[in-house]
């Protein structure tokens, strides 16, 4: 029997029981005099919250930090939480999951149980049910699955780009970065050609919430909630179709797989279907949004990489990655203690990754102030810092990225990019619009 929402509350009361671990010294710590919480810094495009990161990563790499301003739930119990910035840190709290555990929440916010489920998925859980969804899941994206599509990708983006090849300005996100990662999520699920821009929608919604832009007024929970309510109700439908109609896509193989002997319910498919809206469309499309507007202002490694395109784009492509750091932050919550960076975490401590930060470190980055596509190795941190929880669809990422640019540099290598409207939240650096000149600006 499938769970839906009709079945249980939105509220912050765990069913199980597992009450989210706590400690009595939390809330006597004093909190560090760098703000990296407050809305002032995340208000800031990355290059100014750098120059805070910078102190922080020579000085104090691991900061008690006040609670999180634009909280979507204000909690007043909360005692604020553990900013992690350095590279080898952020690598390792990803890799200590037995200690550092992300079934309570990946975000800043202590959300509503519910809401973290049916929106989070395999993200926002813990070994074993991590493995048991994940496993289905990732085998949709290995190496040779991606090859096996990567022409329908190449044919997608030239299709995409000719669109707007013969345009003197468009809005770059709207009519370029946005249509390869929507099309290719809709194939990977089988969702209606008319229903897949709604559900994309619904996935800008659920990254709303610090933005009042695209939060327009409205309650973020209510935001967020319709937004998965949406999601999953169509969900539910598709289901039941594959059901009766098997096909060949990912979403039928969710509804056939068995793990243990056991399906997994509509409520657990609906919420992968829920988080790869976000993951499969909104990280490709700004990190591919930011890679265009440094190729515009570092004329000298467009030509570099227009010079040898397909010996170069892979490793242009890591660069794109650091460079964008798309993935502002990841929360884990301490279980044992455990000393890391000089600081004693305890069980219930809120530890939060600053990936940004880490993408920067001259630790382990030569001048990370300077977009280098020849970069190597480049061990960003832009797809997590390795552990259970790195990216399942990095390689999707990378093919739909290397279509993308294989057409720009064929269809408009002249183009110039304006300066971009950014989104602003304390999880996702994004591009809401971009102008920009297919052959140059006349």
């Amino acid at each position: 029997m499938s769970t839906t929402f009709d079945d249980r509350e939105l509220s912050f009361d765990d069913d199980d029981g597992d009450l989210v671990p706590s400690n009595d010294v939390a809330a006597t710590r004093e909190f560090h005099p760098l703000n990296v919480s407050s809305d002032a810094f995340w208000d800031q495009d990355a290059p100014e919250r750098e120059k805070i990161y910078r102190v922080l990563r020579e000085t104090a790499p691991v900061t008690w930090q006040e609670p999180i301003q634009s909280a979507v739930v204000p909690d007043p119990d909360d005692p604020g939480f553990w900013a992690v910035v350095r590279h080898e840190h952020i690598a390792e709290v990803s890799k200590r999951n037995d200690v550092f555990v992300s079934g309570y929440g990946v975000m800043f916010d202590l959300l509503p149980s519910m809401l973290l489920e049916m929106a989070m998925s395999f993200l926002a859980m813990d070994n074993p049910q991590h493995d048991k969804i994940r496993k289905l899941v990732s085998a949709a994206f290995t190496p040779k699955q991606i090859k096996k599509i990567e022409f329908d990708i190449a044919d997608r983006a030239r299709r995409i780009v000719a669109a707007a090849a013969d345009k003197d300005e468009i809005d770059f996100v709207a009519d370029i970065a946005r249509h390869l990662p929507i099309e290719m999520y809709g194939d990977m699920f089988g969702i209606p050609a008319d229903k897949v821009h709604g559900v994309a929608h619904a996935a800008d919604d659920i990254t709303a919430w610090a933005d009042p832009d695209l939060l327009a007024g409205r309650d973020p929970i209510d935001v967020q909630s319709e937004a998965g309510l949406f999601i999953h109700d169509l969900a539910e439908e598709l289901i039941a179709e594959r059901r009766e109609n098997p096909t060949n896509d990912l979403l039928t193989n969710l509804v056939q797989a068995e793990v243990d002997g056991e399906s997994l319910t509509d409520f657990e498919i609906g919420a992968v279907m829920t988080l790869f809206s976000v993951a499969a469309t909104d990280t490709t499309r700004h990190t591919t949004s930011f890679a265009v507007k440094a190729l515009t202002d570092f004329p000298e490694q467009r030509a570099w990489l227009w010079e040898d395109f397909e010996g170069r784009i892979n490793t242009a492509i890591e660069e794109f990655l650091r460079w964008g750091s798309v993935v502002l932050t990841f929360r884990r919550t301490c279980v044992a203690e455990y000393e890391l960076g000089g600081q004693t975490i305890l069980p219930g401590d809120k530890v939060v990754m600053m990936y940004g930060s880490g993408n920067w470190d001259t630790e382990v980055f030569e001048n990370p102030d300077t977009f280098d596509l020849s970069r190597s190795p480049n061990p960003h941190v832009t797809f997590g810092g390795g552990g259970v929880h790195y990216c399942v669809g990095n390689q999707l990422a990378k093919s739909m990225m290397r279509s993308l640019f294989r057409e720009l540099h064929r269809q408009m290598p002249d183009f110039v990019a304006g300066e971009p409207k950014l989104m602003r939240t304390n999880f996702m650096r994004g591009v809401l619009s971009m102008p920009f000149y297919p052959h140059g600006r006349k």
